[in-house]
């Protein structure tokens, strides 16, 4: 089998991925919008303040036999967010929203496949939202269709968060998910059926599958890797001084991620918790968001590396999301050695032993939270213990034994 592949900015999954599918002799072409190889012009540009985003797109020099690239809409999209030419990048109107960017993408990958089908290409490794007219052309081809769902399904998701309305129905604006016009569903709903076959990262987004109202490939879960544990010694602070409970939350401000009940959790401990979050605001548009922000540490936006330090500078993560398909910063704190408190619809099922190297509660009760916060309080050396249990975790599965598993599967015939 040979495998073209694409996406919009290939994040740490998707460069696991394909480092995999080379190891595997799997790829024959990856296709993204930008990419910076190390030691280019273009990543040297990257170096520069204002064109720091380029770094994000870094690849190792591995893939550089397999890339191409397809940049405009993509660098009209970054200078129309930077320039606040906010009707270009209006949600489904705009010309350079993120749809909008991602199907320019996806057309130009389709076009491209029957050449790529004359040079061996045997089947397409496509992601959600961004693969659906290669997809079709692939089934003309008689190509493969493999799938990618990096979060759970739309329809679970209506039904969960909606049950937020009545519980939280001040916080609503920060889920615009729940807007998604009917011709976007239409086309997720698109390339699940034509899918041959389908990869997730958590049971739980496996479990969401259920709700396709029809018959779908077979599904099967491989959870993403760590990220690098140092070999520096994680240093604990003696708990017995008096200072707070140092608690942490990185991850977009919306009630999707189960903001409302964290703020609402830490409440009840006064000085005895100090709350950091990291993450960009979902709209300006929720009075009640903008006034919990009022009472906390709040970090608009940081780097990788600066994310990671700051992770190692606080006691515990919590994040208690409500509806996830994986969750990377749950293994990006614990390969940090700092425990991490989350809920049974992310990764955390997949990846923690509830009280040995983290703990698990119940997605949207703030009852659990506040009580699993309190433990802690009563039980300061559990951080020590189970941070150090979640580093050794972190150890036992790096990103590239995720790349290998999934080349292996993706090898495999059904």
């Amino acid at each position: 089998m040979k495998l073209l592949s694409h996406h919009l900015t290939g994040n740490a999954n998707v460069k696991a991925a394909m480092y995999g599918f080379i190891q595997a002799d799997l790829l024959a072409q990856f296709h993204v919008t930008i990419a910076a190889i190390p030691g280019t012009l273009l990543d040297k540009l990257g170096a520069l303040g204002p064109f720091a985003e380029i770094r994000r797109r870094r690849f190792d020099t591995v893939l550089k036999p397999y890339l191409h690239t397809w940049p405009w809409f993509e660098i009209g999209r970054i200078l129309s967010l930077k320039g606040g030419f906010e009707g270009l990048t209006n949600k489904e109107t705009g010309r350079f929203y993120i749809d909008a960017v991602v199907q320019n993408l996806d057309r130009h990958v389709a076009q491209s496949m029957e050449n790529a089908k004359g040079k061996g290409i045997t089947g397409v490794y496509g992601y959600e939202d961004t693969t659906l007219f290669a997809f079709r052309k692939a089934k003309e081809l008689g190509l493969e269709c493999i799938y990618d769902l990096p979060i759970g399904y739309w329809r679970t998701a209506h039904s969960l968060l909606n049950e937020e309305r009545e519980r939280w129905p001040e916080w609503m604006a920060t889920m615009p998910g729940l807007d998604d016009s009917a011709d976007k569903l239409a086309r997720k709903d698109e390339e699940l059926r034509l899918a041959d076959r389908i990869f997730v990262a958590s049971s739980f987004t496996a479990n969401t599958l259920k709700d396709f109202p029809g018959k779908i490939a077979p599904v099967q879960v491989i959870p993403y890797g760590f990220p690098t544990v140092s070999n520096e010694v994680r240093q604990y602070e003696d708990f017995n001084v008096k200072r707070p409970l140092r608690l942490l939350f990185v991850g977009s401000l919306s009630q999707r991620k189960g903001i409302a009940d964290l703020f609402e959790a830490v409440k009840s401990f006064g000085e005895n918790v100090t709350l950091t979050l990291v993450g960009s605001k979902t709209t300006e548009d929720c009075p009640a968001l903008n006034d919990a922000l009022t009472r906390h540490r709040w970090i608009p936006s940081l780097a990788h590396d600066a994310v990671l330090k700051l992770m190692r500078e606080h006691d515990v993560l919590v994040f208690p999301s409500l509806f996830e398909g994986f969750g990377l910063v749950i293994t990006e704190a614990m390969s940090q050695g700092t425990p991490v408190i989350t809920t049974d619809r992310t990764a955390g099922p997949d990846l923690i032993e509830h009280g040995k190297d983290g703990w698990l509660i119940n997605a949207g009760s703030t009852l659990a939270l506040q009580q699993s916060i309190e433990d802690i309080l009563i039980n300061p050396s559990t951080i020590q213990a189970v941070g150090k249990a979640a580093m050794n975790k972190a150890r036992q599965r790096p990103w590239a034994i995720y790349g290998r598993e999934l080349a292996a599967a993706v090898k495999k015939e059904i």
